[in-house]
């Protein structure tokens, strides 16, 4: 199968600071992929970099076999959609108005919003359980709220590639279930790219673990080949069991204290 992205001999410094080392990985569309690691491995540098957050050097990452480097704003917007671990919107729109300017890339200038935008919407916040929160100034919502509602942004874009910076961080357990399950459910049709803190969350819904250390890739594949006990030691050094879930026999964290 065809990558939808492909990062390809990826190195980043932050000044003097090195902190992703000649990354190479491929993402395929119809998979759920998680990147974990401890705090400095460079996880969120690395969504970032796919992301075009960061100047990326020309050849380093492609998106639907296009290099990165050639694509203007609007183009990326087209490919990728973007739920972000923090979310800063100062302005009070509402949610609705929120949602519905992620359609913006998709329009000519001066070319207005039509039903087909409207209509993905609403989908897309009653996706996410938004849709009662549609005439509410998005700042005057709970975190949660508000990363619930950058989900359906990030859904309303429509998009065949999405990554989430550490998309459940401000959601209570019911909320990161759900929000979860939305990804998991509409993979088929997209690549989704996760950064993830909690190792149980990524082991449960992923179809593939990347482990960063130390700005390099230390072990990719399935959550039973990458979550192990060697792994978790050398990498968070702690000391873990490991037992099977019993919904799909992903591997599940037990922390020795």
């Amino acid at each position: 199968m065809d990558s939808t992205v492909k990062v390809q001999g990826l190195s980043f410094s932050y000044g003097k600071d090195e902190i992703l080392k000649d990354i190479n990985l491929s993402f395929e569309r119809g998979k759920f992929y998680s990147i974990i690691g401890p705090n400095g491995s460079g996880k969120t540098t690395l969504l970032k970099n796919i992301g075009k957050t960061f100047n990326v050097p020309k050849n380093n990452i492609f998106l639907l076999n296009e290099d990165i480097y050639s694509m203007n704003n609007k183009e990326v917007a087209k490919t990728l959609a973007v739920v972000p671990q923090n979310i800063a919107i100062e302005y009070d729109f509402t949610t609705y108005e929120v949602v519905l300017m992620s359609r913006t890339p998709f329009k000519k200038r001066f070319q207005d919003y039509n039903s087909e935008d409207f209509d993905r919407v609403q989908r897309a916040m009653k996706l996410t359980d938004t849709w009662e929160l549609k005439d509410k100034p998005i700042t005057s919502l709970s975190g949660g709220e508000q990363q619930r509602v950058i989900a359906a942004r990030a859904l309303c874009q429509d998009t065949p590639i999405v990554l989430l910076d550490e998309p459940t961080s401000h959601l209570d357990i019911q909320h990161q279930i759900s929000f979860l399950n939305i990804f998991k459910e509409l993979k088929t049709k997209l690549t989704v790219i996760a950064v993830m803190h909690d190792l149980n969350l990524a082991s449960l819904y992923s179809d593939e673990i990347i482990l960063l250390s130390k700005g390099s890739v230390l072990a990719t594949g399935s959550p039973s080949k990458v979550i192990n006990r060697e792994n978790i030691k050398n990498v968070y050094g702690i000391e873990v069991d490991i037992i099977r879930n019993t919904s799909n026999g992903s591997p599940y964290i037990l922390i020795k204290i």
